[in-house]
């Protein structure tokens, strides 16, 4: 039964061949616990034909004649058989609960760790609250599925084989027709499962769709709520939340269905054995005690199936949400990498080169088109340009969130695609425009830097990002929680922390896009008068709307349309009376001789 929709299992089975070993013994204990389990019945037939028979039962032809001591034998049975069960039940409880939760475990990490190593195009294509959903939900639902569900197929099966053998045995004739609905049952079954297939995995993306829009309203509620926009995002949630309530009654309805259908043919091989069993006994081919057992059986045989329709909707639920899982675990690195490793101080004065660079966002014109640039090794380049000129798409090449389509970016001599990633990154430090702080203290959001550092070091990183004023200001100091995102600091105390982060790696490479652009003109002359310090045996890019940031830089470049239409310094491009030398005046109010 567990192959009824065999691609997804199979492949949560190669995804679970570590754990073979448990995955066979739990099976082990919930087939053994079911045999205990469907003895009982056959215990009351031996009594039942213990009274009937006396000394002339079936026990009583193994020597055991006095039908006091048979029955004697029947209790000392049932107290073994009912303590072997409890004991199996025991140990399929624990394997397969420890299981469901070890498998839980390393799904969500190795997901979670998948999902890191992919490029940020990746995540533009995607959904942050569908990506949770599975991360969360998906995973949850396979848990779900590996604590409950796997024993109840198993038993399900045991009880059918079991059952049937045990009428074989007694009474071919009433098996035939007792056992004649088990195929049509295990047949509808798999129709079944086939059908709810498509329902469910439906569900899992309506789910996901609707994760990813209540994530995206609790991230932006001082949004929602400055433009009194509730009604408006109660109208988008109660949609999403219709078509995920729609998608499940779909399933329902056809799930619903499944156990009324199986109890109807449950009750024709009920009726089968009542009525041809009682027949066949009353006419003296079966023997009273054989008789009850045939009763007994289907009766144990009618519960379980019974519950088959809630065991497949819980296995194909978990079915959709493995195939989204694993499909996310099969999904390729969209980006690769070489072995190229330089040691640190090779890149301290080494240049950055952008040769015939061209890049577009999908569907979108190109950010750059040909594009050719020298960054300086151990300068300070500021770099400054319109919305949308290509500022920040400079930063993310330089990551490698984002990949050139034509041309290369060599650093030391080397393309960057041929280093090896962590390598790349880690002679990086990168203050961004949208500030990402963790729910913990600034002493740690500031040691993210770097996880090795003291305290010692965290402070002085803090005092060149000219923090630790406003840190040592507040009633916890270093031990302050900033809250999630950093919400319970302002604009100007978040970049200063990740300033102060940046400045702890220590990286050959600094790139500061907006860095102050969260700051009020007090801090930014601050971070003015640190950023020599800053910049200090290292290589700068530093993005700038603020122009006085950047304003002693050894360079600065203008970017227009993806290309560089000014480079200088800033005393000569001002001179130039060009694009810079506008923006400089709009900034100071200065006029523009002609």
């Amino acid at each position: 039964m567990f192959m009824g929709s065999g691609g997804p299992f199979r492949r949560l089975l190669r995804h679970m061949r570590s754990h073979r070993g448990t995955l066979r013994l739990a099976s082990f204990c919930s087939i053994t616990n079911k045999i205990w389990d469907l003895a009982p019945p056959l215990l009351i037939g031996l009594a039942v034909d213990v009274v009937v028979m006396q000394q002339d039962s079936f026990i009583a032809s193994y020597g055991l004649v006095d039908p006091w001591h048979q029955l004697v034998l029947l209790s000392v049975l049932t107290f073994i058989i009912w303590g072997m069960e409890s004991l199996f039940e025991y140990f399929y409880g624990v394997l397969w609960r420890n299981l469901a939760q070890t498998v839980q475990h390393e799904l969500r990490l190795n997901t979670f760790n998948h999902v890191q190593q992919q490029g940020m195009g990746w995540f533009d294509e995607r959904q942050k609250g569908d990506i949770l959903a599975i991360l969360n939900d998906d995973i949850n639902q396979l848990e779900r599925f590996l604590d409950k569900g796997a024993n109840d197929l198993l038993q399900v099966s045991t009880t059918v084989v079991v059952v049937g053998a045990v009428f074989l045995i007694i009474s071919w004739k009433v098996a035939l027709f007792a056992v004649l609905p088990i195929p049509i049952i295990v047949w509808g079954s798999f129709r079944y499962q086939r059908s709810l297939e498509p329902r469910y995995a439906e569900v899992r993306r309506a789910a996901g769709a609707m994760n990813a829009l209540l994530e995206n309203d609790l991230s932006g509620m001082s949004t929602i709520q400055s433009f009194t926009a509730e009604d408006r995002e109660y109208r988008r949630v109660e949609e999403l939340s219709y078509i995920y309530k729609e998608a499940n009654r779909d399933a329902i309805r056809l799930s619903a269905a499944f156990t009324p259908l199986i109890r109807m043919a449950i009750l024709c091989g009920f009726t089968a054995t009542l009525l041809l069993g009682g027949w066949i006994t009353l006419d003296g081919g079966l023997a009273v005690g054989a008789y009850s057992v045939l009763v007994f059986m289907t009766q144990r045989l009618l519960w379980p199936l019974t519950r088959l329709g809630e065991t497949f909707d819980l296995y194909q639920r978990a079915m959709a949400s493995s195939t989204r899982v694993l499909d996310v675990l099969n999904t390729p690195h969209s980006l690769s990498e070489g072995d190229f490793e330089p040691t640190k101080s090779e890149l301290v004065d080494a240049d950055i080169v952008f040769n015939s660079v061209t890049f577009a966002y999908p569907n979108r014109e190109d950010v750059f088109s040909d594009l050719n640039l020298r960054i300086g090794g151990g300068q300070v380049t500021g770099v400054v340009g319109s919305t949308g000129s290509g500022k920040t798409t400079l930063v993310r090449m330089l990551l490698r969130f984002v990949e050139p389509n034509t041309g290369g970016i060599r650093w030391l001599e080397q393309d960057i695609s041929q280093w090896k990633l962590k390598s790349l990154r880690e002679s990086i430090s990168l203050v961004d425009q949208h500030i990402t702080l963790f729910p913990t203290s600034i002493l740690e959001n500031i040691r993210y830097g770097l996880e090795s550092a003291d305290d010692h070091a965290v402070r002085r990183a803090a005092a060149i990002a000219e923090a630790t004023e406003f840190i040592e200001g507040l009633p916890q100091q270093w031990d302050t929680l900033v809250g999630e995102g950093g919400h319970r600091l302002s604009g100007g105390q978040r970049q200063r922390i990740a300033i102060a982060r940046a400045v702890l790696k220590d990286a050959p490479l600094l790139l500061l896009d907006e860095a102050t652009s969260a700051v009020d003109n007090e801090t930014e002359a601050a971070l003015q008068r640190s950023i020599e310090q800053v910049t200090r045996g290292r290589t700068a890019v530093i993005i700038a709307h603020r122009l006085s940031t950047i304003r002693s830089a050894d360079r600065i470049i203008v970017l227009e349309n993806g290309a560089v239409v000014e480079d200088g310094r800033h005393e000569d491009l001002v001179n130039l009376k060009g694009v810079y030398a506008r923006l400089w005046a709009v900034q100071t109010g200065e006029k523009i001789s002609q």
